[in-house]
């Protein structure tokens, strides 16, 4: 608590906001923990639906910058409000509607609606709570308070759904996600200031020197959409993974992740964002080959393990993303403007995962999970001889 006192004003909404980001995580841990398995085992969706399904969800993504456009009259405490009835409703379809594929996918794309206008937002109340001089400690509150709601529901729904043989209890547990959405909403209503949006989620901003951060965005946006849609899918359809193992196996990323991230931010820092650019897709490679063929190489049982630990491996070197943000940090002439560039970077990515996730889904289909991964490694080594192409900068520090 005194470290709370440390980083954030008094007198602002800041354990309100905490409070709705942590139960919005347990949330959104139950949601995603079995959403996977529901769409293949109860909806029957197949791998284009799936694909389909991914497009419908991601669009809001690239929607959001028009959205808070029309609405930049209003706050960010009256945004992020929305966001959570918007993310209510969503939720509250999934525990209502039939097990239908248009229904399911309306109810994922209006709880993705309201996800992203949420992200487009916290990030500046954090921030505008925060003292003078601690932002980046508040941000990292904000993250951790996150992560830990997030984990807590992916493991609940591991023992739940563990214990429960039979008839998996999906309605009841988006229904229990929904409630927990609900109580996230209401806290919210203690948000009372006026902060400004940030501007630079308001609009595109670009600039010629810029347009390799724009390119490696794309690339990107491109192989991380096959492993994030596709990935559990083949675990679940091809190996027959249920509910509480694809759970776990989100559990473990997060874990993996939240004690890797500072040691990348080291690399990165120590070697340079170049190096790390081309590094990170060049292990991408060896983990696309095994997750396509490793039930070539092993028995079925021994081949769903790889894949397991390929997964984690996927969702550690994804952290190497933040050498691009470095990248850009290195170019820039203000914060505005680094801000107002990544921005951009992350509605050029959602450009190309909508279509992605379409043509990835047909792919697998008609050519085979063997022909997918294949393209996922092609676009790493295109991302890797892309990075490969910009000037690092001196690395500081290390030779001294």
């Amino acid at each position: 608590m005194n470290k709370l006192r440390e980083t954030f004003r008094e007198n602002t909404g800041f354990r309100a906001l905490l409070l709705s980001i942590l139960i919005t995580g347990l949330s959104y841990g139950l949601y995603k923990g079995m959403l996977d398995n529901y769409l293949a085992e109860v909806v029957m969706m197949g791998e284009m639906d799936r694909g389909v399904t991914e497009f419908f969800r991601e669009l809001p993504g690239i929607l959001l910058v028009f959205i808070l456009a029309a609405f930049y009259m209003l706050s960010a405490e009256t945004l992020y409000k929305a966001g959570a009835v918007i993310m209510l409703a969503g939720m509250g379809m999934h525990a209502m509607l039939p097990a239908h594929k248009a229904l399911t996918t309306l109810a994922i794309c209006v709880y993705s609606l309201g996800e992203h206008i949420q992200l487009g937002m916290k990030s500046s109340l954090t921030m505008g709570y925060a003292k003078a001089g601690r932002g980046g400690a508040a941000l990292g509150v904000q993250s951790a308070v996150s992560q830990i709601g997030t984990l807590a529901g992916y493991l609940v729904i591991v023992l739940a759904f563990s214990a429960i043989a039979g008839d998996q209890p999906y309605k009841l547990f988006f229904g229990l996600a929904a409630l927990l959405a609900g109580v996230s909403a209401v806290c919210t209503l203690r948000l009372d200031g006026r902060s400004e949006a940030d501007a630079s989620k308001r609009r595109f901003y670009f600039h010629k020197k810029y347009r390799k951060y724009y390119m490696l965005e794309m690339f990107y946006g491109a192989r991380k959409q096959v492993f994030l849609t596709f990935g559990p899918y083949v675990l679940i359809l091809f190996y027959g993974a249920d509910a509480a193992t694809i759970s776990l196996l989100f559990a473990a990323s997060s874990v993996a992740c939240f004690f890797a991230s500072p040691i990348v931010g080291r690399i990165i820092d120590r070697l340079g964002y170049k190096v790390v650019m081309v590094a990170d897709t060049l292990i991408l490679v060896v983990v696309c080959f095994f997750y396509g063929f490793a039930h070539h190489l092993f028995s079925m049982q021994t081949a769903f393990i790889v894949c397991c630990v390929n997964y984690v491996l996927d969702a550690v070197i994804s952290l190497a993303s933040m050498a691009s943000n470095v990248y850009v940090k290195d170019l820039a002439d203000s914060p505005e403007e680094v801000k107002a560039t990544i921005s951009t970077g992350v509605s050029i990515n959602h450009v190309i995962t909508i279509f992605i996730a379409l043509f990835g889904g047909w792919i697998w289909e008609a050519l085979g999970i063997e022909t997918l991964f294949i393209l996922s490694a092609v676009l790493g080594l295109c991302n890797s001889a892309y990075a490969a192409t910009i000037r690092g900068r001196a690395v500081e520090g290390n030779r001294a």
